[in-house]
Formats: structure tokens, C-alpha cells, sequence
């Protein structure tokens, strides 16, 4: 089964959400110091998967034309006004609280190694051990992000699914256009750019600075694109001149 690996995801971050929707109760002094210590960690893996590239140079060419499309689009926007939409839905504690919590869930558990190579795998070979390592991850932090953040958290399984899903099924075909070399480079680059909006959203948790990290999603689709361009560029560029 394809998606199982998917599925086991998703419920792993109900199931932690749900249980730590029951520790919202603690006092706001306990849920700040949780929350700058998540941030601090959090940090610390953006900055463990950003030193991972082997090509920083696409790396910011694909955030800085990645964040012009997402501001262009209103990426950031759009994912709160869906936060807003399940608050006024469900109900919050505090205005902004579920949107905050699903759009800053939904981006750590979908940015990352884990999840880009897990559905592949769940895909290509139908070895769910990776997504599964990821769910006892997500659902640990799952516990932890809703106690600080709220109900929001729950909400991020919509996504996780869908996004981790998609590219289970889409692994097929994948793997018949480009080699698994390639493949591989693609994920170091796509990981490496996801660390930086890693860190981006710990900056947001600490509440050092808003960052809309959301807009910057298009460079993952920017630095995917870039790796096989510039390792066939050669051939792109013979292919341009021939026109002339």
C-alpha cells in the first residue's frame, strides 16, 4: 500500500495533537520557555540541514526567486485566512491561535529530509520505514507544539497528507525521468533550502521577528528545478546555440 506510510503520519500528529490539546492549561510563563525551547531546537536543525548543500549559490538564488513568487501570491496569507476559517470554525482561546498553530505545524512537519525521502521511498519501493521513523517524530512534537500553541496543531495532518501523499504516488513516474543520482542531489538541495525556512520558523517562535516563511515555499519547487538544469546545462546551452 503506497500511502500507508502517509496515513501513519497523519494519525501520528492527531493522536500527538489531541494529547497535547489536554496540557493547553499550563500557565503562559510555562508555555513561553516550552516554546523558546522548541524554537531553539528547531533552529538547530534548519542550521543542520542548511550546511548540508553542496550548491549554496541555488540555494539563494532559489529563495530570493522563490520568496518574489510567494509575496506575488500571497502564499503566507492564504494559509492563515485557512487557520482563520478552522478558528472560526472550532472555536480558539486566544484570536490568531489555531491559524498560528497550523501554519507554523504544517511547515515543519512538510519541510524537511524526512518527509521529501520517506514518501519517495513509499513510493518507489513501497518501505514505509522512514515515514514511519518520521511519525513517532511528528507525533512526539505534535504533543509538545500543541500544549504551547493549541488545537491548530491537529489541523496540520490535512496538509501533511496531502503533501506527502502526492509525492508517494508521483515517486513512479519520477524515477523513470531522472536517474536516482540526480534524485538524491535534488533532495540534499531541497532539504538545505527547507533548513533556512527551518530557521525562519524557529525565529518565529521565539518571537524575534515575523517572518512570513510560507512565501518562501516556491524556492523548493525553484532549487528542484535548479539542480538538474545546471548539471545539464551544457547540453541546454549546445541546444540554445543550434537554434541560432
Amino acid at each position: 500500500m503506497v500511502l500507508l506510510g502517509t496515513i501513519v503520519n497523519a494519525a501520528a500528529v492527531i493522536i500527538g495533537g489531541l494529547l497535547g490539546s489536554l496540557l493547553s492549561g499550563i500557565k503562559d510563563s510555562v508555555r513561553t520557555t516550552v516554546m523558546q525551547g522548541i524554537g531553539l531546537a528547531v533552529l538547530i536543525l534548519g542550521i543542520k540541514m542548511g550546511l548540508q548543500s553542496q550548491n549554496f549559490l541555488l540555494v539563494i538564488f532559489s529563495l530570493v526567486v522563490g520568496s518574489i513568487l510567494g509575496e506575488w501570491w500571497g502564499i503566507d496569507d492564504k494559509l492563515h485566512k485557512v487557520g482563520i476559517w478552522l478558528e472560526n470554525k472550532v472555536g480558539g482561546n486566544k484570536k490568531g491561535n489555531i491559524a498560528t498553530a497550523f501554519v507554523t505545524a504544517t511547515l515543519v512537519y512538510c519541510i524537511g529530509a524526512m518527509a521529501i525521502l520517506g514518501a519517495i521511498d513509499s513510493g518507489l519501493r513501497n518501505d514505509h520505514q522512514i515515514l514511519f521513523t518520521k511519525s513517532l517524530l511528528d507525533g512526539f512534537s505534535a504533543i509538545i507544539f500543541a500544549s504551547a500553541l493549541g488545537v491548530g496543531v491537529l489541523f496540520s495532518a490535512v496538509p501533511v497528507f496531502i503533501y506527502e501523499g502526492a509525492m508517494a504516488i508521483g515517486a513512479h513516474y519520477i524515477n523513470q525521468m531522472i536517474s536516482r543520482e540526480m534524485l538524491m542531489q535534488i533532495v540534499t538541495e531541497v532539504s538545505a533550502t527547507g533548513g533556512i525556512m527551518i530557521i525562519a520558523i524557529a525565529v518565529n517562535l521565539m518571537d524575534l521577528k515575523k517572518i512570513r516563511t510560507a512565501n518562501m515555499l516556491p524556492a523548493l519547487l525553484i532549487v528542484a528545478l535548479g539542480v538538474p538544469f545546471l548539471k545539464n546545462w551544457g547540453a541546454i546551452k549546445e541546444w540554445m546555440m543550434s537554434l541560432f
